[in-house]
């Protein structure tokens, strides 16, 4: 179950206190809170080169992340420089760690990712990062990939633009060190979730 899943993690970071990304996530989380002071929704456009594996895993748990923990605090969305497909491999990751998942459509399917506990959900395909299903007048680009990040230089209506990198498990396609590392990727993006969203609620309680 998702619940077990995600609290397994936050167990993990009590214990661990990972490093990574730490300034990053900071910077995130102090511009969501700042735009919820305004009266704001905040808007965060996760964007890789295909939209089809760390931008998805992003834009899921970001979702997942904030029903799970009570929150409404953003609206998540995905997008890529190119259009391809949401690779099912990215998917396969997110149905182990417990969500359900449906597709409809074929070459560039959309599938829906559902949580079985909460109901939440969340609809995954490969689009443009400025596709109109994400057209919002402000929003953060949070930049997964560097290729993504070194080649779309300017992004239209993004308040924020921030790297947030992770290596791309299309390494291991095709080989016996594949489920692995989507499996890793997954959860280190969730885990990155949690303390993007743990850390808004530190700052609105004014620690």
């Amino acid at each position: 179950m998702i619940s077990d899943y995600l609290t397994g993690i936050e167990s993990e970071l009590k214990e661990t206190k990972p490093e990574r990304h730490n300034a990053v996530i900071q910077s995130i989380a102090k511009w969501i809170a700042d735009e919820l002071k305004k009266g704001a929704t905040p808007n965060l456009n996760f964007i890789c080169t295909h939209n089809s594996r760390r931008s998805q895993f992003a834009q899921t748990w970001s979702v997942m992340v904030q029903a799970w923990l009570g929150l409404n605090f953003t609206r998540s969305y995905s997008g890529g420089t190119e259009v391809t497909a949401c690779n099912e491999r990215t998917v396969a990751a997110l149905i182990r760690a417990g969500l359900k998942a449906s597709s409809k459509g074929d070459g560039n399917p959309v599938y829906t990712l559902t949580d079985p506990e909460s109901e939440k959900s969340v609809r995954l395909w490969s689009k443009l990062f400025d596709d109109a299903t994400n057209s919002v007048d402000r929003f953060a680009a949070i930049m997964t990939c560097d290729h993504a990040d070194d080649n779309c230089p300017f992004i239209p209506a993004a308040e924020l633009r921030i790297p947030f990198t992770y290596t791309d498990p299309k390494f291991a396609d095709d080989t016996e060190q594949e489920e692995s590392a989507y499996d890793e990727t997954c959860k280190m993006i969730a885990t990155d979730m949690i303390r993007i969203y743990r850390a808004v609620q530190k700052i609105r309680n004014g620690k």
